[in-house]
């Protein structure tokens, strides 16, 4: 089923060394200014519209998309310009999403699970400001398996929960992934990744909810080889933002992503959340 991997995963010393640099560049991206631990309120828009004390204008939602109601003396910067008075985002695509600035913090306007939210990012968040780093187990190449893409027919609408309760994402699942661990041959429904060509694994393990973030981890993978080899590296497994913040809203694993192993290998429960 699966491929040797000799070839595929460094030396032990350049194996740490490169997951170490990873892990550094992973770190400082969550830790952006305007990343999501800088997130200060999360805001289910409707009809009636409604104002933040983390954000100008009142806002609301309606077929034609989302609508800003700037006030005397408010502003947002929007594609580099600014706006007053009443401006319309227009109807933003699921998954999709607007950066309005307003000063130091960034208003996100964006869709998800069919609502349109508004969720407001400051750079002084105190989640963010005292953010000092995600603990993870020891790089292992063990870890680093090898396994073979096989395409669907047709891509599948899967549906997922979410840890917003009620919230429902769908995602068009290219194909799976079957490799073999620890004695134990496997298989993982694969989603989009955000390049082309590129994959993204949604998975929870034996250790979920003991060593690593309950609900779920994620895998980011590069577009397979022409003969459907890929590199599943489980030390890159990352939380997603919702280990982190009560203020995102991650999608689940779905069902047949639920690895009877234990997975020792990436990132653990962050601080924030123990």
């Amino acid at each position: 089923m699966t491929a040797a991997v000799s070839e595929t995963v460094p030396a032990v010393d350049d194996f740490a060394a490169e997951w170490h640099a990873w892990h550094r560049r992973q770190e400082a991206r969550l830790a952006d200014p305007h990343g999501f631990l800088a997130i200060t309120s999360l805001n289910w828009l409707t009809d009636e519209p409604q104002r933040f004390p983390d954000a100008p204008g009142e806002w609301s939602t309606g077929p034609d998309g989302v609508i800003v109601d700037l006030g005397e003396g408010e502003e947002l910067v929007i594609g580099g310009s600014p706006v007053r008075g009443r401006y319309s985002f227009g109807v933003i695509p699921e998954r999709g999403g607007v950066n309005a600035v307003w000063g130091d913090a960034v208003i996100e306007v964006a869709r998800r699970g069919g609502n349109d939210i508004v969720r407001p990012r400051h750079p002084g968040n105190p989640l963010r400001t005292a953010f000092h780093g995600t603990p993870a187990y020891e790089p292992d190449p063990r870890w680093a398996v090898a396994a073979r893409y096989v395409p669907f027919a047709e891509p599948r609408p899967t549906a997922v929960g979410s840890v917003v309760d009620g919230l429902e994402h769908v995602y068009d699942a290219p194909g799976q992934l079957e490799f073999a661990l620890n004695g134990s041959d496997l298989a993982l429904t694969a989603f989009p990744g955000h390049e082309p060509g590129s994959l993204t694994v949604l998975f929870t393990d034996a250790t979920s909810g003991v060593t690593t973030y309950a609900a779920n981890r994620a895998l980011q993978l590069p577009p397979p080889a022409a003969d459907g080899t890929v590199l599943l590296d489980f030390n890159r497994a990352t939380n997603l933002p919702c280990a982190y913040t009560n203020l995102a809203t991650c999608p689940l694993p779905p069902a047949e992503n639920r690895l009877p192993i234990p997975v020792e290998a990436g990132e653990k429960i962050p601080y924030e959340h123990s």
